[in-house]
């Protein structure tokens, strides 16, 4: 098998691109951590690449809203760059603040689909403030959703770190809700942690999309949303940091709880990428 290179890029104010492409070396990648004005003055560096891959931080300070700016020079000015990535059979990955720039670019929900986006088109969901209108950093449980996604393969419930300011999903109207489900493109859900569900509401998963309060849900995103593919599956968002639980050690609760390994599960989403080139 041919080593996939990922390609992490980074903006000003970007945090985790560290952590980021030592987890998909960790899978066997090759990952480089390349500058966001590198790919502006060459645009065409991201043709070597199979994954993209836009980690957390505060890209721009943040300063006008989460991810704006950057997803801005994606839009306007490496539009054509991705159309070409999101063309071929590669993959897309956006955490946290990678999250928030695909989806206020355009490149999510609709993937392939809906890039280049139209200008007079209405954004469909955006990322805002959470609703405590606090940054807010706590471990989570989730569920995935029965979504299509590539990185999520063989994974159901786990638990991940958040942190973030704007990571509550709202949609345009109830009908996008209904095209995601659909489709499958709803792929985390924030979930009460398993052992206080009902096992009949564990098996059927229709507990996923009733509101639930701070702290399940700790940013009061719609249907509990935590994370959203396109159609293909190949492209995926998520506000959790699974690049911050890749050894079990990393849990709060490592020395109070059984395991059966000395990895942690976020590890579990760069495999499933690097293997689907295998």
């Amino acid at each position: 098998m041919a080593t996939p290179r990922v390609l992490v890029l980074r903006a000003p104010g970007t945090n985790c691109d560290l952590e980021t492409a030592f987890a998909f070396e960790r899978c066997g990648a090759q990952a480089d951590q390349v500058h966001l004005f590198r790919l502006l003055e060459e645009p065409r560096l991201a043709d070597d690449y199979q994954v993209l891959c836009i980690p957390g931080g505060f890209s721009y300070g943040d300063d006008v809203g989460a991810g704006v700016i950057f997803a801005s020079q994606l839009r306007n000015r490496l539009a054509d760059s991705l159309h070409n990535f999101l063309q071929q059979d590669k993959l897309i990955l956006g955490i946290c603040n990678g999250f928030q720039v695909l989806l206020k670019a355009g490149v999510l929900p609709d993937g392939q689909a809906g890039w280049p986006p139209r200008a007079d088109q209405p954004a469909a969901a955006t990322l805002t403030w959470n609703n405590n209108g606090k940054y807010t950093a706590r471990w989570v449980h989730l569920r995935t959703a029965g979504s299509d996604s590539i990185f999520l393969r063989g994974i159901d419930d786990v638990e991940l770190p958040i942190a973030h300011a704007e990571g509550k999903i709202e949609v345009q109207s109830p009908d996008v809700l209904d095209r995601w489900r659909e489709q499958r493109q709803i792929a985390l859900c924030y979930a009460r942690p398993c052992y206080v569900r009902p096992a009949e509401n564990r098996a059927a998963g229709e507990e996923l999309h009733e509101p639930l309060p701070f702290p399940e849900n700790p940013n009061g995103s719609v249907a509990n949303i935590a994370g959203l593919c396109d159609p293909t599956g190949r492209v995926l968002g998520l506000m959790p940091h699974p690049e911050r639980f890749l050894f079990a050690t990393q849990h709060p609760q490592w020395t109070r709880r059984p395991r059966t390994s000395d990895e942690g599960a976020g590890q579990q989403l760069f495999r499933n990428a690097v293997e689907y080139f295998g």
